[in-house]
Parts: structure tokens; C-alpha cells; sequence
């Protein structure tokens, strides 16, 4: 539910408010320059909680398939609650500096709009050490973790079916290896997706920071273009998820469906005594 729930921010804040709301209405206040660092912040830290639930269930079902004497401590409700709250905070916490990052753009009528980074964002060794280590911690890290938990999963099972299959033979229905299958599917959709979409948003940080440093805004450029791209998948990755909690999980379908239920009650209600009413 924490994962659904981050990627529906994610969609909210960088789709809905940024790609449609500021682009039909420039003037709202979210573009006031009081308020543009604090859009910033919390535009980076969904994105960055969103991977890091993602990398957090991938550890998860590492832990639950690899380490069977760990398991019955780390996989309970109450350390689940910790992670997600914990993850939230150093979320929080990690993008702070963006509130100090940025100026007015300009100035209309005594107020200033916009916000854009300071000069000594591109010049200050601070800075460049913050944009690395930010960019770092929300694509290279959780995708070399992602793969490399998969990994040792995948010869787990491998090492463990082997194991099965000669001492039960071929006869016979085994209810642990249908229980492991269904995880590993879960497993490798979810990490999987995100691998797949997040890989051209890595390569091209890798690409750009290595050689130029900054992606221009010329869309004739073929990394600015490839940047869109990373960022264009990125955001279907939030959605995706969603969707795959949707099919995968019957709990998340009951949760979502009480959740439409008390809205669809909510909003019928006060029509109804509207109607009822002389």
C-alpha cells in the first residue's frame, strides 16, 4: 500500500501539477518564488521514496526467500512500518538543501515568480558533491542494488528447486515451490519493470554528467532528448506499479475497492439529501 500510495504522489506531483496545472496556468501559485523550492523538494523526495520502497520490497523478498532464520524477525508488519516510515524521513531529510537552492526568476508587479538554480549551484564544489550524491542515491545505487538482490535470489531458487526436486522426486504437488513461484513472479515484475524503465534515465545521467556535465534545453540535442525520454519512462514506471499491485496483490484489490466504495458513499450521500431536500 506505502508503494502504491508514493507512486500516486509521484504521478500527482510530476504529471498532474507540473506537466498539466503549471503548463496551463503559469501564473498559479506554484510558481510564486516562495513556493517553487518547496514544489522542488517535494517533487525529489516522491520520486526518491518511490525507488526506495521499490529497492526496500526487492530486499524484502530477498530476505524472504533467501534467509529463512532472518525471515521470522525482518518480515513482520512492525518492520515493515519502520522501513516505510524511516525511508520517508531520510527522503525528507536528503532533499532539504533545494530549499536554499534556488532564487526568483523574476519580477512582475512587485512579486516575484519562477525559480531557478543559484549561480553557485554550477560553481560551488558543495553543490556539485550534493547534485552527485543526490543523483547517485535515486538511479545508480538502487539499480545496482536491485540487480544485485535479484541475482542472489535467482540462484537461490535455482540452488533450493535443484535440492527439492532430488530429494521429492518428480511425483507430487510441492506447495513451497508454487508459494516461492508466485513471490518470484511478483518479485521479478515489479524490479524488473523498474529496471527496464529507469535504465535509459541511468544511462543518460551516466552519459551527461561524465562528458557535459548539464543536459541542455535544446530538444535538437541528442542528450536533451534522451533525458526527456528517462523522464518520460520514469514517470510511466509510478503508474506501472500501481497497475501490478493491482493484478498481483487480492489485498490491495480489496483495500482499493472499500477505498472506492466510502468515496462512491461520500459523494452520494449529500446528493441525495440535495434531492430529498424541500
Amino acid at each position: 500500500m506505502a508503494m502504491a500510495i508514493s507512486d500516486l504522489f509521484v504521478l500527482i506531483f510530476h504529471v498532474v501539477l507540473r506537466e498539466i496545472y503549471i503548463y496551463y496556468t503559469p501564473n498559479s501559485f506554484l510558481s510564486l518564488s516562495a513556493v517553487c523550492p518547496s514544489y522542488v523538494h517535494l517533487r525529489a523526495l516522491t520520486l526518491d521514496y518511490s525507488v526506495w520502497l521499490t529497492v526496500s520490497f526487492t530486499f524484502d523478498r530477498f530476505v524472504s526467500i533467501c534467509c529463512p532464520q532472518l525471515r521470522l524477525r525482518y518480515c513482520t508488519e512492525r518492520t515493515a512500518t519502520v522501513v516505510i516510515v524511516t525511508l520517508c524521513a531520510l527522503s525528507c531529510l536528503k532533499y532539504i538543501p533545494f530549499q536554499f537552492m534556488y532564487e526568483p526568476r523574476y519580477v512582475m508587479d512587485y512579486v516575484y515568480w519562477g525559480c531557478r538554480p543559484r549561480s553557485a549551484y554550477f560553481t560551488s564544489n558543495w553543490w556539485v558533491a550534493f547534485t552527485w550524491m543526490t543523483s547517485i542515491s535515486l538511479s545508480l545505487l538502487p539499480f545496482a542494488v536491485i540487480l544485485l538482490l535479484n541475482g542472489l535470489t535467482v540462484r537461490n531458487i535455482v540452488a533450493a528447486s535443484r535440492a527439492r526436486r532430488r530429494l521429492k522426486g518428480q511425483d507430487g504437488k510441492d506447495s513451497e515451490a508454487e508459494s516461492r513461484r508466485k513471490s518470484i513472479v511478483l518479485l521479478f515484475t515489479v524490479s524488473g519493470t523498474s529496471i527496464l524503465l529507469w535504465t535509459t534515465a541511468t544511462v543518460t545521467f551516466i552519459c551527461t554528467r561524465v562528458t557535459v556535465n548539464f543536459v541542455s534545453n535544446d530538444l535538437t540535442n541528442p542528450s536533451a532528448v534522451a533525458n526527456e525520454v528517462g523522464i518520460l519512462l520514469i514517470r510511466v514506471s509510478a503508474g506501472a506499479n500501481t497497475c501490478i499491485y493491482a493484478m498481483t496483490q487480492r489485498k490491495f484489490r480489496q483495500e482499493l475497492k472499500t477505498v472506492i466504495k466510502n468515496l462512491t458513499r461520500c459523494i452520494s450521500r449529500p446528493m441525495k439529501l440535495t434531492r430529498l431536500s424541500p
